[in-house]
């Protein structure tokens, strides 16, 4: 049972309301009526409906493991529904996950200098979680931080190497800063370590024992948001 709060919990893909309608709709809940969570369930066909997908209709998990992963970005890192989707973009990317693709769309706001950025700055950056972010920030009150510092704050370079600085400096001489160049390398790295464990369950309002641990919920299934 869950305390101190409400929650509901949505059914993705039954109809064809778009990600970005889902995610507004979870926004208002969250700011208007002070919601604990809300809950997405991938859509399971189990009859032949008219009114409803066909039974051949695909169970859409990767877009409701998308939909938790934004969920977190607006409740703890600060994002609003409309930064992370829009009118263009309606619908999450399936080969990124929402920090990643949000973080390429807004290249403009990239580099980011990792010894000045404040806090919620150092939120948007692929690779740095609610954790390495804080420790970033009091570690660097005692001294100017490097690219061997950040790696033992928990900072993921593999994500983060593209869009930070260190004293002015990129990642291993990094040069080119291209949203091509970077795509790329996001694309191969998420091929490599994204993958549905066996023993995958979707979560539920009315089951909370099978609710993502916090190492899941802040790794959303393919390492540091």
């Amino acid at each position: 049972m869950l305390l101190h709060g409400q929650s509901t919990q949505l059914i993705i893909g039954a109809t064809p309301e778009t990600d970005l309608k889902i995610l507004t709709l979870s926004e208002n809940l969250y700011n208007k009526y002070s919601l604990k969570r809300v809950y997405y369930s991938a859509y399971v066909p189990i009859n032949n409906d008219k009114n409803l997908p066909a039974m051949i209709t695909p169970t859409p998990l990767l877009r409701e493991n998308r939909l938790y992963q934004a969920d977190w970005l607006l409740r703890f890192y600060g994002f609003k529904s409309e930064e992370l989707l829009d009118e263009t973009h309606p619908n999450f990317n399936n080969l990124l996950d929402p920090k990643c693709d949000w973080a390429l769309r807004h290249l403009d706001q990239f580099p980011i200098e990792l010894n000045k950025a404040d806090y919620f700055v150092l939120l948007r950056i692929p690779g740095i979680g609610v954790i390495s972010a804080k420790r970033i920030i009091k570690a660097r009150r005692e001294t100017k931080l490097t690219f061997d510092n950040i790696k033992k704050l928990g900072v993921v370079l593999k994500r983060a190497r593209y869009f930070i600085t260190c004293d002015g400096k990129y990642y291993d001489n990094i040069k080119y800063f291209k949203e091509s160049f970077i795509n790329e390398n996001l694309l191969s790295l998420e091929k490599s370590s994204y993958k549905l464990p066996i023993n995958y369950s979707q979560v539920s309002l009315f089951n909370p024992s099978v609710e993502p641990s916090k190492e899941d919920k802040v790794k959303c299934l393919t390492g540091n948001i």
